[in-house]
């Protein structure tokens, strides 16, 4: 690229390059630290990123190919572009703070082919102080007919070094595998890739890894790749190629060869890039939600953040089972008002229940799953309604559960009727499922059609005052500040795996590792809180790489607005940790990524909505880790009672886990508390304002 300068127009830098009707434009991040550049080389659009004046994402060529049309790659020239600039604050819902401000500056450039059929589309970008997003935006034009198919996307990321990354393969179904950390020459998703996991629910179609992907560069820069606002389109995987250091889009499809049927005008996610000198910037970063739409929902005070418990990890146990027809099943009438009266005592707002519905005998079955549930009809021992009005009279409600064992069409002619039920028994939440491959044949998790679906259950949640919690889900790309009661999901290896056979316990680097990549795209239903971290008498030779302190810490670190006390209620009746998970918030005021890198370690302080309460979270890998927390972020001249939940000296995560050591002190900002971490430990901190 020839660098001419030419002139400045409102902060747009306009330079010369490629061939004679070749141009380059510059925006520039508020603080001017992030520069994005877009041109066009020889009719062709590319576009770099820049970091503090040196190039982050070299020269990156975007394009598309469509079905019974010519690609759209080249035969380009700007026609028209424009500057302008954005900041406001908006107020999240629910969320890790109640105030988001939303600056950027903004570049639109619209291009047209020189040559038939004279497509044109502009390309906004938008500079952050902590990243960038661009996305695509086709207007109505005769070029493209009545209907749209998008074979490819072909969005170039081109780095400028072999940088460590933390990723996963760029699987078309399912998200919950370990994270692999690697030199970006060095990934080999196929080495990865669990085939014959999950009732089939896995495919990989190239060397590829899901978004969020986080690296770190040789001179300590964090990059993190993801998408915000995935609406009718197909979510985004990353081709890599290893030799040359780069990425490329890869959406996902269907087997008729199909990633996206549209028509114009359509607009296409933001492809994002946050960029920090500092790892816990990633986490602090509002990049993703702020691409998306406010809210369109309003005042949804039907929901409210909550702790819960359930009937859920008794059966990873194999303590209860699902079905009804075992003879020992966990969704009873009894079991389930048992739960409501502890949820009650403890001031907890929900009791999730599943295998409540019929159906669950033959679920798996290929034959068969196509037809099983209908989400309406209960267990013989199981009351449904009278739990509901039971539950509701206690201050307490039931969390429906809709398993649908991958036959969504089927489910989708079955949701008014199912979501109606939840609106007369006054149930405002349901954890979904998705387990196994897509009813109908030829769809996957990721694509547009099953992206659409997850849409419809919000729709469908807000015409019934239903919030969703979904599980096998698309990954979260900031849709929750459109639709707040878009309020959790899984998406990443959750706290079951620990419970499952063989060594299937997580390893150490797993938490801190989901933390800056998983976490980076919204809130996490992991379910924390396992007090019998050995799982003995149900599981022999199976404990959980966790020590009870890290499991209390989880209640800060990994975030949701609803935060499961996953264990059986007896391990938490008469322990004195419990208290920790009694007094941390669930709704917060604002966040602090105090200390933390990938893979290592982690330590989040949040101060609750509408007190001046504070909880501090922290958690470590397989190393033990000598930690001194400083209690700055602390209002100056407040006094707080400090109570202090820290591994013990013989705490150990494979033999003496639930050592723990319980301090309580008083405290003021600038104060220092020793939180020395053991092996997969962690510690917890509450710091009540006096």
């Amino acid at each position: 690229m020839k660098n001419f300068l030419i002139l400045t127009l409102a902060g747009l830098l306009l330079l010369s390059c490629g061939g004679p009707s070749d141009l380059a434009y510059q925006v520039n991040s508020p603080d001017n630290q992030i520069t994005i550049t877009f041109m066009t080389l020889n009719g062709k659009a590319a576009y770099t990123v820049g970091y503090k004046g040196n190039t982050q994402i070299d020269t990156s060529f975007v394009g598309f190919e469509f079905q019974g049309q010519a690609p759209l790659t080249g035969n380009l020239e700007v026609t028209s572009q424009q500057i302008s600039t954005a900041d406001e604050t908006w107020e999240m819902v629910w969320g890790e703070q109640r105030e988001v401000r939303n600056n950027y500056n903004q570049l639109k450039v619209t291009l047209q082919e020189t040559a038939a059929p004279n497509r044109t589309f502009d390309i906004v970008f938008k500079a952050y102080n902590d990243g960038v997003g661009f996305r695509y935006e086709f207007p109505e034009q005769d070029a493209f007919g009545e209907e749209v198919v998008i074979t490819e996307e072909m969005t170039e990321f081109n780095l400028t070094g072999d940088h460590k990354v933390w990723w996963i393969p760029g699987d078309w179904d399912i998200y919950e595998y370990l994270y692999t950390e690697s030199k970006f020459s060095e990934i080999n998703a196929y080495e990865q890739f669990i085939e014959g996991d999950h009732l089939g629910q896995v495919y990989l179609n190239s060397n590829s890894v899901n978004t969020p992907v986080t690296m770190k560069s040789d001179d300590e820069i964090y990059l993190s790749f993801h998408e915000a606002d995935l609406t009718d389109y197909a979510g985004m995987t990353l081709k890599v190629d290893t030799a040359n250091l780069a990425m490329v889009s890869e959406l996902v499809g269907n087997d008729s060869g199909i990633k996206v049927k549209t028509s114009a005008p359509f607009v296409t996610p933001w492809r994002t890039i946050q960029i920090t000198d500092r790892a816990g910037d990633l986490l602090e970063s509002k990049l993703i939600v702020n691409l998306n739409d406010p809210n369109e929902l309003g005042d949804i005070d039907w929901f409210q953040p909550m702790k819960y418990i359930g009937i859920w990890w008794d059966m990873h146990l194999a303590r209860r089972t699902w079905d009804y027809a075992s003879g020992n099943h966990g969704a009873t009438t009894e079991y389930t008002k048992e739960l409501i009266d502890f949820a009650a005592e403890n001031d907890m707002g929900g009791v999730l229940v599943e295998g409540w519905n019929t159906g669950w005998e033959t679920w798996t079955d290929p034959n068969m799953r196509d037809t099983i549930f209908d989400f309406t009809t209960p267990y013989p021992d199981y009351d449904l309604e009278y739990l509901a009005n039971y539950a509701n009279s206690k201050g307490v409600q039931i969390i429906m559960h809709h398993e649908t064992s991958g036959a969504v069409a089927r489910y989708e002619e079955r949701m008014d009727t199912a979501y109606q039920l939840m609106n007369k028994l006054g149930i405002h939440s349901v954890k979904t499922g998705y387990v196994g491959t897509i009813i109908p044949d030829g769809e996957y998790h990721h694509g547009q059609w099953m992206v659409n679906h997850y849409q419809n259950t919000l729709d469908k949640g807000a015409k019934y005052q239903v919030a969703i919690n979904m599980h096998e889900p698309i990954k979260a790309t900031g849709l929750r500040r459109t639709y707040p009661n878009a309020i959790s999901r899984e998406g990443a290896r959750g706290q079951e795996y620990n419970a499952w056979a063989g060594d299937g316990a997580s390893p150490p680097s797993h938490l801190p590792t989901i933390a800056f990549t998983r976490m980076l795209s919204g809130p996490f239903d992991y379910t924390p809180g396992i007090f019998n971290l050995s799982l003995k008498p149900y599981k022999e030779n199976h404990p959980i790489k966790s020590t009870l302190a890290l499991q209390l810490g989880l209640y800060v670190n990994i975030y949701s607005p609803i935060q499961m006390a996953a264990d059986l209620i007896d391990y938490y009746k008469g322990n004195p940790a419990f208290q920790f998970i009694l007094d941390v918030g669930v709704d917060w005021e604002q966040s602090k990524v105090l200390d933390g890198e990938p893979g290592d370690f982690l330590v989040t302080a949040r101060q609750e909505k509408g007190t001046d309460d504070w909880f501090v979270g922290g958690m470590t890998d397989e190393n033990a880790r000598p930690y001194t927390l400083k209690l700055d972020f602390l209002e100056e001249g407040k006094t707080y009672t400090a109570k202090v939940y820290r591994d013990a000296d013989d705490t150990h995560y494979l033999d003496n886990p639930t050592a723990i050591d319980i301090v309580e002190m008083e405290v003021k900002k600038g104060d220092e508390i020793s939180v020395n971490m053991k092996e997969a430990g962690g510690f917890a901190v509450s710091l009540l304002a006096k």
